[in-house]
């Protein structure tokens, strides 16, 4: 071939490839403008709301004000402190163009100006059976150093409220391990008990042997609001490691935050909740009610709302019945939740107002004696004062007679006291006051009980009417 041949041949080979790179890059190019076209028109059609930020303008005791934002009751905000952190609160309130919000941790740190970021979503806890064993604060996260938490699900710590009409009946007893109101107060799965106890009456031991030597699926202990140091006492000495291990433990001591406390109780019961609802019948012990109370006034005084009755604001009284109806018997298909709740009262005074309205939505309660407890009496159970409002629905008649039998002679021994203690009764002038003095230390025995000593249901019923044939 010639070099004229050869130089057309290497002409049309040039161009060809030339015209190929061009294609290849016009396609390209086509591609890059496709891909950009399809990521603004996603923005310009999604529909992402801006993310308003505001910031702080105030700070009164643990309350917060911000301006500038928007958010509901209830919602998470992120407020800054200094250029990388942030803590967390939220809503609590609001007036006007003003939210009110109490943060979950210490406020150490915050400056006026400091920008208030809404997150947009209401609090929620992990749930699920990888939480037996552990110990929690009041947002859901560990606190006993056993690494994280795997639960994958979540619940809301404002649960729901089961239809009045869709419950179960309360129809079985519950074994608490306890011979005195296994025998006497018995309890039935799903009732809610009221504790009512001074301080340093053996209020936490009872509530561990309890714990301990129950017949429920799963135990849930909620510590609101008590001293730092009775948390892993509680765990160690009380709830021992038979009673950890089908245990979820919530703590919010009392030097957390008021919302943190309140947090406490929400999270122990929605953890109760789930629970439940996988059929699974639940034991919710929360130390203490009242606590949780105090921590709800806290709360509603720094936003303004007016004391009412001895210092507590209305809404205390509105809350208190929302947490307590979350436990009780589930629906159909479902489990149950028997709570029982702690109620401290000054002194022997049980008039306060949290202890009536507690007494008033609650079924049944359990009053510990100072008097007895300084005699050596435990657990200090005052029987006289305490009463199980589901007793006749659980238990069968022989036992109910029996118990009685029991209440009636036991009172009638009390009631005259004095009198044998002065020497002024004289023997034979009552005869059923002299049979039941006859069998009063074996009645007092009946009713004590060793913290390391398990007394099931059965047992406590064949030994109250053993004690009753003397």
């Amino acid at each position: 071939m010639s070099n004229h041949g050869l130089l057309l041949l290497f002409g049309i080979s040039w161009a060809e490839s030339g015209k190929k790179t061009m294609r290849r890059d016009r396609g390209a190019v086509a591609a890059q403008w496709a891909a950009k076209l399809r990521e603004h028109t996603a923005r310009l059609t999604g529909q992402r709301a801006l993310q308003v930020e505001g910031k702080l303008v105030r700070m009164v005791g643990l309350t917060l004000e911000a301006v500038g934002v928007r958010a509901a009751v209830g919602d998470r905000c992120a407020v800054s402190v200094g250029s990388q952190r942030f803590i967390e609160a939220e809503v609590v309130g609001f007036a006007g163009d003003r939210l009110y919000l109490m943060p979950t941790g210490r406020p150490d740190g915050l400056q006026p100006g400091a920008r208030v970021i809404p997150q947009g979503q209401g609090a929620d806890v992990p749930v699920g059976v990888e939480l037996l064993g552990r110990v929690l604060d009041g947002s859901g996260r560990p606190i006993d150093d056993l690494g994280p938490l795997r639960a994958s699900t979540r619940a809301s710590l404002a649960g729901f409220s089961v239809n009045p009409l869709a419950r179960q009946p309360i129809d079985e007893p519950l074994d608490v391990g306890v011979r005195a109101i296994n025998s006497l107060l018995t309890v039935g799965k799903g009732q809610r008990v009221g504790l009512f106890a001074p301080a340093g009456v053996g209020k936490s031991v009872l509530l561990g042997m309890i714990a301990r030597y129950t017949g429920a699926d799963v135990i849930v202990v909620g510590l609101v609001g008590e001293r730092g140091r009775e948390v892993k006492e509680f765990i160690e000495h009380n709830l021992g490691q038979e009673g950890m291990a089908r245990s979820v433990v919530v703590a919010t001591p009392a030097d957390l935050p008021p919302l943190m406390r309140v947090h406490g109780a929400a999270t122990a019961t929605a953890i109760a909740e789930y629970f439940r609802d996988q059929g699974k019948d639940v034991l919710l012990l929360m130390d203490s009610l009242t606590r949780y109370c105090q921590a709800q006034r806290e709360i509603a005084l720094t936003i303004g709302e007016p004391p009412a009755t001895r210092g507590f604001p209305p809404s205390v009284f509105a809350r208190l019945p929302q947490l307590v109806e979350r436990a009780g018997p589930g629906s159909h298909g479902h489990g149950s939740i028997t709570a029982i709740y702690t109620v401290l009262c000054e002194g022997e005074d049980a008039d306060d107002p949290i202890a009536e309205a507690a007494r008033a939505i609650l079924d049944g309660h359990i009053v510990l004696s100072r008097r007895l407890a300084e005699s050596g009496h435990f657990p200090a159970i005052d029987i006289e004062a305490s009463i199980s409002r589901v007793m006749h629905q659980v238990t069968a008649e022989p036992q109910l007679q029996a118990a009685r039998n029991f209440r009636q002679s036991f009172h009638l021994v009390e009631s005259n006291r004095d009198l044998v203690n002065v020497g002024a009764y004289r023997s034979g002038t009552n005869p059923e006051l002299d049979r039941a003095l006859s069998r009063h230390p074996l009645l007092q025995a009946f009713l004590r009980q060793g913290m390391h000593e398990d007394v099931p249901l059965q047992l406590s019923v064949e030994q109250l009417q053993a004690c009753l044939q003397v």
